[in-house]
Protein backbone atom coordinates (compact mmCIF):
# COMPACT_ATOMS: atom_id res chain seq x y z
CA UNK A 1 0.00 0.00 0.00
CA UNK A 2 1.48 3.33 -1.05
CA UNK A 3 1.04 6.15 1.48
CA UNK A 4 2.10 9.62 0.41
CA UNK A 5 2.42 12.43 2.95
CA UNK A 6 1.13 15.83 1.96
CA UNK A 7 3.57 18.67 2.64
CA UNK A 8 1.46 21.33 4.28
CA UNK A 9 2.60 24.57 5.83
CA UNK A 10 5.86 26.45 5.52
CA UNK A 11 8.08 23.72 6.97
CA UNK A 12 6.05 20.62 6.05
CA UNK A 13 5.86 19.51 9.70
CA UNK A 14 2.08 19.93 9.74
CA UNK A 15 1.72 17.07 7.24
CA UNK A 16 1.61 14.41 9.97
CA UNK A 17 -0.86 16.39 12.06
CA UNK A 18 -3.12 17.15 9.11
CA UNK A 19 -3.19 13.52 8.04
CA UNK A 20 -2.37 11.79 4.81
CA UNK A 21 -4.30 10.57 1.83
CA UNK A 22 -4.37 6.95 0.66
CA UNK A 23 -6.34 6.45 -2.53
CA UNK A 24 -9.60 8.16 -1.58
CA UNK A 25 -9.15 7.83 2.20
CA UNK A 26 -7.90 10.54 4.54
CA UNK A 27 -6.82 10.04 8.13
CA UNK A 28 -6.88 12.69 10.81
CA UNK A 29 -5.83 12.76 14.46
CA UNK A 30 -7.98 14.07 17.28
CA UNK A 31 -6.96 14.61 20.91
CA UNK A 32 -9.14 12.96 23.55
CA UNK A 33 -8.72 13.86 27.24
CA UNK A 34 -10.07 10.69 28.90
CA UNK A 35 -9.93 7.01 27.88
CA UNK A 36 -13.04 5.05 26.96
CA UNK A 37 -14.97 7.93 25.38
CA UNK A 38 -14.53 6.52 21.87
CA UNK A 39 -13.89 2.93 20.78
CA UNK A 40 -11.90 1.58 17.81
CA UNK A 41 -14.20 0.72 14.90
CA UNK A 42 -16.84 3.24 15.98
CA UNK A 43 -18.60 5.32 13.30
CA UNK A 44 -18.28 9.02 14.23
CA UNK A 45 -19.48 12.35 12.90
CA UNK A 46 -17.52 15.58 13.18
CA UNK A 47 -18.54 19.21 13.43
CA UNK A 48 -16.51 21.91 11.73
CA UNK A 49 -15.56 24.98 13.77
CA UNK A 50 -14.40 28.27 12.26
CA UNK A 51 -11.59 30.53 13.44
CA UNK A 52 -10.55 33.80 11.73
CA UNK A 53 -8.00 32.09 9.45
CA UNK A 54 -8.49 28.35 9.99
CA UNK A 55 -10.90 25.51 10.73
CA UNK A 56 -10.97 22.74 13.35
CA UNK A 57 -13.05 19.61 13.88
CA UNK A 58 -14.75 18.09 16.91
CA UNK A 59 -15.96 14.49 17.16
CA UNK A 60 -19.61 14.77 18.19
CA UNK A 61 -20.70 15.27 20.90
CA UNK A 62 -17.49 17.03 22.03
CA UNK A 63 -15.49 13.84 22.63
CA UNK A 64 -12.22 14.77 20.87
CA UNK A 65 -10.80 17.77 18.99
CA UNK A 66 -8.46 18.15 16.02
CA UNK A 67 -5.75 20.70 15.42
CA UNK A 68 -6.31 23.72 13.16
CA UNK A 69 -6.44 23.42 9.37
CA UNK A 70 -6.04 25.88 6.51
CA UNK A 71 -8.66 26.33 3.78
CA UNK A 72 -7.06 23.80 1.44
CA UNK A 73 -7.00 21.19 4.23
CA UNK A 74 -10.73 21.26 5.08
CA UNK A 75 -12.63 17.98 5.25
CA UNK A 76 -15.00 17.16 2.42
CA UNK A 77 -17.03 14.70 4.48
CA UNK A 78 -18.23 14.74 8.08
CA UNK A 79 -18.40 10.99 8.84
CA UNK A 80 -15.59 8.54 9.51
CA UNK A 81 -14.46 5.37 11.26
CA UNK A 82 -12.12 5.29 14.27
CA UNK A 83 -9.09 3.21 13.25
CA UNK A 84 -6.75 3.64 16.23
CA UNK A 85 -6.59 5.02 19.77
CA UNK A 86 -3.15 5.64 21.23
CA UNK A 87 -2.11 6.77 24.71
CA UNK A 88 0.77 9.26 24.74
CA UNK A 89 2.32 11.38 27.51
CA UNK A 90 0.08 14.35 26.59
CA UNK A 91 -3.17 12.39 26.40
CA UNK A 92 -5.09 10.04 24.13
CA UNK A 93 -5.01 10.42 20.37
CA UNK A 94 -7.77 9.09 18.13
CA UNK A 95 -7.15 8.36 14.44
CA UNK A 96 -10.22 8.63 12.23
CA UNK A 97 -10.37 7.58 8.58
CA UNK A 98 -12.60 9.60 6.26
CA UNK A 99 -13.72 8.56 2.77
CA UNK A 100 -13.10 11.57 0.58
Amino acid sequence: MDVAAIHIGACGVDAYIAGYWRNDMRTMEFKMERPGIIKTGEHVTVTEGVLPTSWYYTIDPSRAMSGNFELRERLKTREGIVTNIEERPRGYYVTVEFNE
